[in-house]
């Protein structure tokens, strides 16, 4: 607190058109005899063959066609790219689609699909308020793509990412102390824990319960290990010149109010590695980007 700084298809459908061999020469044995062994018989099998060979290559190729489908509800097929839109918005979430969920995506679409259709039957879909939170929605889908194209466009590389790590490092080396300190409203507050102090009183105990700093309050007035340039000024002017397990004589004050500060312990720095952060920083990176973004297209556009 005190720290300034930084399952996939549908039922099938059935292909009348697809014949195996068998099944076409069944055919013509069943079929009527124009001539049984004249020519014009034989040319009349062979053009009856040729047409059940190719309805059979029809059949076929049309399968794919049908296999596009997720399912078919109420008459209308339902096409597999709308389990894939779900599918990508779930990814996109951070959550990973399992098997099982790929079968709740199905179900999904599906019953979205069924009551579309009840929706659309009452004439919802003309109603004032449908369509304008269809534009809400439409402006929503425009401006998430348009962030995620100037992501593409813009992207935090590797050396972007080290180059703010060095920074970081550069900000944040040399010692850490380990502080901690008890935070009233009142200098009089302040001077009357500090006498209570030089009396024996346990530092711990008084942060406990008189402490206006609920983070480090709870635990004895415990602040860990920093690097003392994340505190206020004030704050950290008197820390610096502490020695181990002391703390300071007067009150300090600061914009959170009176401060006892005791300095528990001093190290050299404790820096993570690049690979421990690398992802917050890449995230902090395209935050900071993106808000730029955001500014600097108000900034070009004429409100009036």
């Amino acid at each position: 607190m005190m720290r300034c700084k930084n399952s996939l298809t549908g039922a099938p459908t059935p292909s009348p058109l697809k014949f195996s061999e068998q099944a076409a020469a069944h055919f013509l044995s069943s079929a009527p005899r124009l001539e049984n062994h004249s020519l014009f018989g034989f040319r009349m099998k062979k053009k009856l063959l040729t047409g059940l060979v190719a309805a059979a290559l029809m059949g076929t190729v049309a399968l794919p066609v049908l296999a596009q489908n997720l399912a078919i509800v109420n008459g209308k097929p339902i096409p597999k790219e709308r389990a894939e839109a779900l599918r990508q918005q779930v990814e996109r979430s951070g959550r990973p689609v399992t098997p099982e969920m790929e079968g709740q995506i199905k179900e999904e679409v599906i019953a979205r699909e069924i009551f579309m259709q009840e929706a659309q039957k009452r004439g919802l879909d003309a109603s004032p308020d449908y369509k304008a939170q269809m534009e809400l929605a439409r402006q929503s889908i425009m401006i998430r793509e348009l962030f995620l194209d100037e992501q593409k466009k813009n992207a935090v590389t590797d050396a972007d990412i080290q180059a703010e790590y060095d920074k970081f490092v550069a900000a944040n080396s040399g010692k850490e102390f380990k502080a901690s300190h008890i935070l009233v409203e009142k200098e009089e507050e302040a001077k009357a824990i500090l006498a209570a102090l030089k009396k024996g009183g346990k530092f711990e105990e008084i942060a406990k319960k008189q402490s206006k700093d609920p983070g480090s309050g709870a635990k004895g007035g415990d602040l860990d290990w920093a690097n003392p340039g994340s505190y206020v000024p004030e704050f950290t002017a008197a820390l610096v010149k502490l020695e181990k397990g002391k703390m300071t004589q007067t009150p300090v004050k600061s914009q959170f109010g009176w401060h006892i500060i005791r300095l528990d312990d001093v190290r050299d720095a404790q820096l993570p590695k690049l690979e421990e952060v690398k992802p917050q920083i890449a995230q902090q990176l395209q935050q900071q980007r993106q808000a730029k973004f955001q500014e600097e297209m108000r900034a070009k556009a004429k409100v009036e």
